[in-house]
């Protein structure tokens, strides 16, 4: 499956900041900060590298919906990862 360039760079965007999210969670355990702010922000990375998850995901089956008969005009994007969203 690819992903198509504007989708891969709203993925890696995503990634990006989880990354730096990290860093940050890393940061404050290292700095022995509270744990429900640790927690807090360890929530945030996570739901973050779920978006780039089904990001990648959304654009992979709009690329295979777009393929298919053409009985009805593929889905967005949009609409794909929110009906994608709508399973977890």
């Amino acid at each position: 499956m690819s992903v198509d360039e504007e989708s891969m760079g709203a993925v890696l965007n995503r990634l990006r900041r989880a990354q730096g999210q990290l860093a940050g969670v890393i940061a404050m355990i290292e700095a022995g900060r509270d744990c429900k702010d640790v927690v807090t922000q360890l929530a945030a990375v996570s739901r973050a590298l779920d978006r780039a998850g089904f990001k990648i995901v959304a654009s992979g089956m709009r690329q295979c919906m777009s393929t298919a008969d053409g009985a009805a005009p593929p889905m967005t994007e949009e609409e794909l990862e929110k009906l994608f969203l709508a399973l977890a």
